[in-house]
Parts: structure tokens; sequence; C-alpha cells
């Protein structure tokens, strides 16, 4: 017969590796639970910082995206549903053409310098290369004007207007449209534009962008030699034409004609007797704004402003390549 004894000592020796087992089982059991909840909230963290980081650089896109860029393709209207909708605008200025432009010559509003070549200009008040081309070009495209050597054909757009906190845009270029309708020298309304593009007056943009008074533009009409009464009237904050603006604005970004090589409408836009022409080739061809542009239509320096001396592309040939 075994001794009772030893039987009692196997026994308890053989529950104490059975709860050992037991309590080793439970603890892997418990890590393995931790690790799966560690695992979940790892994932839901990674997945939150993936939330946080797609809105962030939505964010910084949208405050980074060329400020010279239209969103306009991305609207569902087509070209001729948004001019059809310029049409039917209520209030329509007199001297605008059918392309939403204001032409302007030596003879005045809506009537070209015989044999001069036309360049349009696409412009919205808050971009900074619109002031650019305003600050280097305009002294010598006035010049020509003068002369009856070039028509100059105006398009205002107001797509940036909310990137400031005014209504700056809508403003600036309703403004610009009462001059032109009620004031007859063209002259006064390139020196407002270029007062508004002036580096000490041209404000930011977004978070950039500080606030205008109307008293100020209207201050910048006066300089150009609008009288007080026109100016008083144009800023008054009536928006009179603002309609009409946002109409040729939204007509004018779907313009295929006059999209960059990215398939886009930006500004500043130019064209010469129709046909786009490239600021990038500056660049390319290593010249500045004016020697370009002076090539362009044929014309030498020394010939600006004389009267008689014609630019070779007349009023209907196309721009001759800067980097020929």
């Amino acid at each position: 017969m075994s001794d009772p004894k030893r039987q009692a000592k196997r026994a308890t020796r053989a529950e104490h590796r059975a709860a050992e087992q037991a309590a080793q089982q439970s603890r892997a059991e418990q890590a393995a639970k931790e690790r799966k909840q560690q695992t979940i909230i790892g994932c839901i963290v990674v997945a939150i910082i993936v939330v946080l980081v797609a809105i962030a650089g939505f964010a910084v896109y949208k405050a980074m995206r060329p400020s010279n860029t239209s969103s306009s393709q991305q609207s569902n209207m087509t070209v001729d549903e948004a001019y059809s909708k310029l049409k039917k605008v209520s209030t329509q200025p007199a001297n605008a053409d059918d392309k939403a432009g204001f032409v302007i010559s030596n003879k005045g509003y809506g009537q070209k310098a015989e044999g001069a070549p036309t360049v349009s200009i696409y412009m919205e008040p808050l971009c900074p290369g619109c002031a650019s081309v305003n600050r280097q070009l305009d002294p010598t495209l006035v010049k020509l004007m003068n002369a009856g050597q070039l028509n100059i054909d105006l398009h205002f757009l107001n797509f940036q207007n909310n990137k400031s906190s005014d209504n700056y845009s809508n403003r600036v270029f309703n403004g610009a449209i009462y001059i032109a309708e009620h004031d007859d020298d063209p002259d006064h309304l390139m020196s407002y534009l270029s007062n508004i593009y002036a580096e000490d007056f041209q404000p930011g943009e977004l978070s950039n962008y500080e606030p205008v008074s109307n008293a100020k533009l209207e201050k910048q009409a006066v300089k150009a030699g609008v009288s007080e009464d026109v100016a008083a009237a144009a800023f008054s904050g009536k928006n009179e034409y603002l309609d009409w603006l946002t109409a040729s604005n939204n007509y004018t970004i779907l313009r295929p004609e006059l999209f960059n090589s990215s398939g886009a409408f930006s500004s500043p836009t130019l064209t010469i007797n129709g046909e786009y022409w490239d600021l990038k080739q500056l660049t390319l061809a290593d010249t500045n704004m004016v020697d370009g542009f002076l090539k362009s239509i044929g014309l030498d320096a020394d010939q600006v402003g004389v009267e008689g001396k014609m630019p070779s592309i007349g009023a209907s040939g196309k721009p001759i390549s800067v980097a020929s």
C-alpha cells in the first residue's frame, strides 16, 4: 500500500502545477486581449490622424492655391449658358461690347483707331500678377493708345472677391465700370487702374488682406482725374453694375480661347488681336515685358507715341513670336 502522506503531497504538487498553468494561461489571454485593444486603439488613432492631415492639407491647398487662378472649370455652367445669363442682366453698361469688354482708343470709348492692333487685358483687382503687368506695361500702352497706335480692351473680373473681408473686388470694379460709363476720358480710367494696382495701395489676400474703405477708392479715382461727383457716385455703395460684373466674370472665365496651357483661365490674361499672348515666353526669351510686347506688335521702342508709326501686325495680324 502506498503511503497516504506521499499521495497527499503528490496531489498537492499536481494542484499547484495545474493552478500555475491556469494562471499562466489567464495571463496570456489577458495579454492577448490587451494587445488586441491596443491594436484597435492604434488603428483608431491612425485613422483620426489621417483625417486631420487630410483636412489640414485641404485647408493648406485652399490657402496656397495660386491666387490668380479661377476655379471656374468646376462650374456646371457652359460658356453659352453663362453668356445667356450675361445678356439677361437688367443693368447693362452702354460702353461694354458683346464680349463684356470696354474698348478704348484715342477716339474715346467704343471706337477703334483704324489700322491699330488691339490688346485685351483680363484683370482682377486682388491679383498680384495683374498689378505687375499694370506697373510694367500700362505706361507704354497708354502712350501707344493716345498716339493712335493701339486699341485697349479692358475686361474686369471679380473671382477673387472672397479673398477680401469687405467685397473689395466687387467694389473696385463696380467703380471702374461706373467711371467707364460716366467719364468720357479713357485716360482717367487707365489712371484709376494704375492707382489701385500701385505697390503702396493694392492690398494683400486672405490673411494678408486689410480692409479698404470706399472713401479710399474714391480718392484714387479723383487722383486719376475723375470728377468728385462721378467718383462719389462710383463708390456710393449702390453697386448698380455688380450683377453685370459677376455675370461677365462667369462668362469670361469659361471662354476656352482664354485658357492657358494648363487648360484653365488665370489672371492676368492678355490677347493681341484676339490671339493668346503667353507671358511665359518673355522669360524663355530673356526679355522684359515692354520690349516683348513691342516686338509682338512689330514696333520699335523709339516709335512709341509717334503718330503715323503703326505696328506692323496692323489690326488683324497675329502677334510676332518673341522667341524668333
